[in-house]
């Protein structure tokens, strides 16, 4: 059991650096609580919740570099990302976990598709299409409910949403996708410590280590160049979703 603990508190450290630098933790997380003998709709709403502090630490490095999307103000995006998450969490509670087992490997390789391929689809999109205020706002509250049902590359999926509509880069973009994930998860964790659904002796542990790792991943993330951040976190994201769809579909 001691020896379970520790590698969760390594697997959150490795989630808390992953999700300060550019996204992408919960594929570490998961995972390992997965393996630790957590069911999987507990195994996510524990890794909400583990996660969750590793946000805030890193949310308060980036504090002075804070800013809206798009043009559209950070409080309004605060809001469509507060709804979401609450319709999503309240969504993953009432799935059965035989369901939602089934829906992991086809929501992890859509995460990966979209943060490999996002840029070259934003591009095209751009030459025939202009994507005004309330579609955007409409995309952030679906990512909400994304984060807050599933939460896996939540951040690596708003990058690439944000790509989309044509924002800034991605060192840019990073305050307000750790500070937007974080507010979307915060109302989660509520809704799944109220539902009973965080085994917490598992969480605790992976909690200690995701705070650390997030204030690391912030520093790391400063000086980390965009490409070299990129390669590593679609190197984990089809790593895990193969494993999923091979422990799915495999012999």
């Amino acid at each position: 059991m001691l020896g379970s603990l520790l590698l969760l508190t390594c697997a959150g450290f490795l989630s808390g650096t992953m999700n300060a630098v550019a996204g992408g933790g919960s594929f570490i997380s998961f995972p390992a609580l997965i393996l630790a003998g957590v069911p999987s709709v507990a195994a996510n709403a524990s890794s909400t919740v583990a996660l969750f502090p590793g946000a805030l630490t890193s949310a308060w490095v980036y504090r002075r570099d804070l800013t809206g999307i798009g043009g559209i103000p950070l409080p309004t995006l605060l809001a469509c990302s507060l709804a979401g998450g609450l319709t999503g969490a309240i969504l993953l509670l009432s799935t059965p976990v035989a369901t939602f087992d089934g829906l992991v490997p086809w929501l992890l390789l859509f995460a990966t598709f979209t943060f490999a391929f996002g840029r070259q689809l934003g591009a095209e999109l751009r030459r025939h299409v202009r994507i005004g205020r309330l579609p955007t706002l409409a995309l952030q509250f679906a990512l909400g409910v994304y984060g807050g049902y599933f939460g896996g590359a939540v951040g690596i999926m708003m990058l690439a949403v944000w790509s989309l509509i044509g924002t800034d880069t991605l060192k840019t973009m990073n305050p307000a996708r750790i500070f937007l994930v974080g507010a979307m998860n915060g109302i989660a964790v509520l809704c799944f410590i109220a539902a009973g659904q965080v085994w917490w002796p598992q969480t605790l542990s992976m909690l200690l280590g995701a705070a650390a790792g997030g204030y690391a991943g912030a520093w790391i993330g400063r000086r980390l160049p965009p490409t070299v951040t990129r390669t590593i976190i679609i190197a984990v994201t089809v790593s895990m979703t193969a494993i999923f769809f091979y422990r799915r579909y495999g012999a």
